[in-house]
């Protein structure tokens, strides 16, 4: 292979020879600070684009959004063009199904466009095109030097993490999103790095715009222990208002779709609508902070005022999004929790005024539940409520509100902001995984037959020493004749040694007998979601009508490994019905076709290879993607090209595909008509 031909990696590692973790943290660091200045730069042209607005003068309110949606409509139309999923929800599908990667190029338009639609006034936010430009560069940056599927995903959740550090100074929440909304699951290789992305991201913003919390507030006290109860009731009202703010999302996306005008005007009919609405409530224009601010410093608790801004939010931000303005989520959901909590904390000053609530205190309470309920991300809500205000005085309210948020919303819509995107186009994800490609592999095709058990008559060091020598943090427990009987795991050791046991007692005496279990015919799907439910690694796996009787044990890596099996599964399945109709309909020869290492056309671009002059490379399968074939794609060994070709071209391009020390095999399957 010419040096030209080789990974761009290969010259940074020989040089430098870095180990894997110092590779991926000097990576981390480009993408932090490529990620810092780019938020940095979209928020200057988010002040241009008020700037721009307040041009307009008096009637700017209205005629603002209304050329804001013109702009972002033909933007949209000339330089963006159609899109599976706008936004975080595009994010999260190219992380779960593409190995992190992304369409990089179009960023740049996407970052105008989301600056007009905040500058203008649409009601978005401008946390969602912060994600969106710190996970592009973490793709490009990948793409660019080819690597693995595992890291580009990690560099696509660093810039991610750097994207929220950066929009709201916030780098522990940044941390979390990354954790909970993208990869859905905490992976130890990946953490350190989004640390360090997130870390380095949130100092550049520091280090330009000074350190200071996005919102000054009065200093908190909770007066009195039932002070809990009322903020329970903001929980539970902050569920029903995230569960409608998800339907509103949908409901005005189906029925912008629906609307028979031009695409690129659709936006300046939502302009239109948020103009008219801002006639009366000009708050509800663009972000809002100024107006969260307000009720965090108890400026706006007027009668009558909240509320109506609550409901106006709650309609607008559907409208502006469903509309095709471009923006977030985020914002809005902190805007509808501030108004929520602050009128449910005036109320409760009115109608308790012994217990002396305090307003501000409720209005906080309440952005972390509604921002928890709508995007599924509790520990995302609370960090970012702490690090934007600099107070952690409130700590149990907002817990408590939070997960009662949390609870609700899911009890009336199932899925979040983003997954509720995905769910449309059938895409179902649990924990960063499509859950429905998981649907046609059973727990019988991946579970480890082999099983390491402990007896319930050990002592709890053997089952320690055990555990150590095969590195697992749980095992299937059996009674004398081998039946299953329990679970121990290392939580359950710990919880032993707290009640005062020895390591001389027995694991009967600390097993957990509470069992979940698989059974061999059912899907990975169905298993992944029932760990899921209680958050463990491990299931023993149990047939029908025998639940004692243990044959096999499915871990959270090999579900994983499944996962790979079955993206791989569904790409050659998609592969071979293109390839059936493309026979039918042409009356030609078509088969695969695999690159082999040592091969001529091993890392060559296709336009250096001298294919017969009757063959055609119809496409390019790489892993779990298919790529459409140009001159510049450069094949690799371990690629599957699709080929039409009648003979003698067919077999000569089995001889460019093949190791040219290998016997020649016929590894191309015909399809003929």
């Amino acid at each position: 292979m010419s040096a030209s031909s080789r990974p761009r990696l290969a010259f940074l590692t020989e040089r430098f020879q870095p180990s894997q973790p110092q590779l991926l943290a000097l990576l981390a660091i480009v993408v932090a600070l490529a990620t810092g200045g780019g938020v940095w730069l979209f928020k200057q042209m988010i002040g241009w684009a008020q700037a721009g607005s307040d041009v307009l003068g008096a009637w700017g309110v209205v005629l603002a959004p209304v050329v804001g949606g013109l702009v972002v409509g033909v933007i949209a139309r000339a330089w963006i063009g159609p899109e599976r999923h706008h936004g975080v929800a595009g994010v999260m599908e190219a992380v779960a199904l593409g190995g992190g990667r992304l369409r990089f190029w179009r960023m740049p338009q996407k970052a105008v466009a989301a600056a007009v639609s905040i500058g203008s006034g649409a009601s978005v936010g401008p946390e969602d095109p912060s994600v969106q430009i710190g996970a592009n560069i973490g793709s490009m940056l990948g793409q660019w030097l080819r690597l693995s599927d595992e890291r580009m995903r990690t560099l696509v959740a660093a810039g991610a993490a750097g994207g929220v550090a950066s929009a709201f100074n916030a780098p522990i929440a940044g941390v979390f999103f990354a954790i909970e909304v993208i990869l859905g699951e905490l992976q130890g290789g990946a953490l350190g790095v989004v640390v360090l992305a997130s870390v380095v991201a949130s100092a550049f913003t520091r280090a330009v715009t000074g350190i200071r919390p996005e919102f000054e507030v009065p200093a908190y006290s909770m007066g009195s222990a039932w002070e809990l109860g009322l903020y329970l009731v903001v929980g539970l009202l902050a569920g029903l208002v995230s569960a409608a703010y998800i339907r509103g999302l949908e409901a005005a996306r189906a029925s912008f779709e629906g609307l028979r005008v031009p695409g690129w005007l659709k936006p300046a009919i939502g302009g239109a609508c948020v103009g008219l609405v801002a006639l009366r409530l000009p708050e509800v224009r663009g972000v809002g902070y100024e107006a969260v601010g307000g009720i965090l410093r108890g400026e706006m608790f007027l009668p009558g005022l909240l509320l109506p801004l609550l409901v106006a939010k709650l309609v607008l931000t559907p409208v502006s999004i469903g509309a095709g303005f471009l923006g977030g989520v985020f914002a809005p959901a902190l805007f509808l929790g501030a108004t929520l909590g602050g009128s449910c904390g005036y109320l409760a000053a009115q109608v308790f005024p012994g217990l002396g609530p305090d307003a501000p205190g409720f209005a906080m309470v309440g952005m972390a539940a509604v921002l928890a309920g709508s995007v599924r991300c509790p520990l995302t809500a609370t960090l970012l409520l702490f690090e934007m205000t600099n107070d952690y005085r409130i700590i149990l309210p907002v817990l408590l509100a939070v997960v009662t948020s949390q609870w609700v919303s899911q009890r009336l819509q199932r899925d979040s902001v983003y997954t509720s995107q995905l769910v449309r186009k059938g895409i179902h994800l649990e924990g960063g995984r499509d859950v429905d490609v998981l649907e046609g592999i059973t727990v019988g095709d991946v579970m480890r037959t082999e099983v390491t058990v402990l007896r319930e008559a050990d002592t709890l060091a053997t089952a320690i020493a055990t555990l150590a020598r095969i590195h697992l943090n749980g095992l299937p427990v059996v009674d004398a004749e081998g039946a299953l009987c329990g679970v121990l795991t290392v939580g359950d050791i710990d919880r032993a040694h707290q009640a005062g046991l020895d390591d001389a007692r027995t694991v009967a005496e600390s097993c957990s007998r509470d069992l979940l279990v698989a059974h061999p015919g059912e899907s990975i799907g169905a298993a992944l979601r029932r760990m899921g439910a209680r958050d463990i690694g491990r299931l023993p796996v149990v047939p029908e009508g025998e639940p004692r009787r243990l044959v096999g044990l499915l871990r959270r890596t090999d579900l994983v490994r499944a996962y790979e099996a079955a993206l791989v599964r569904r790409a050659a399945a998609r592969q071979r019905a293109e390839q059936a109709r493309l026979g039918i309909l042409g009356g030609v020869d078509v088969g695969e076709v695999r690159v082999e290492e040592g091969s001529s056309a091993a890392g060559r671009l296709l336009s250096e290879i001298a294919w017969p002059k009757e063959c055609l490379i119809a496409t390019v399968r790489r892993r779990h993607e298919t790529l459409i074939p140009r001159g510049a794609t450069r094949l690799h060994p371990g690629d599957v090209l699709l080929v039409v070709a009648g003979e003698p071209a067919r077999s000569q391009a089995l001889d460019l595909c093949r190791a040219r020390q290998s016997p020649p095999p016929d590894s191309l399957s015909r399809g003929r008509s």
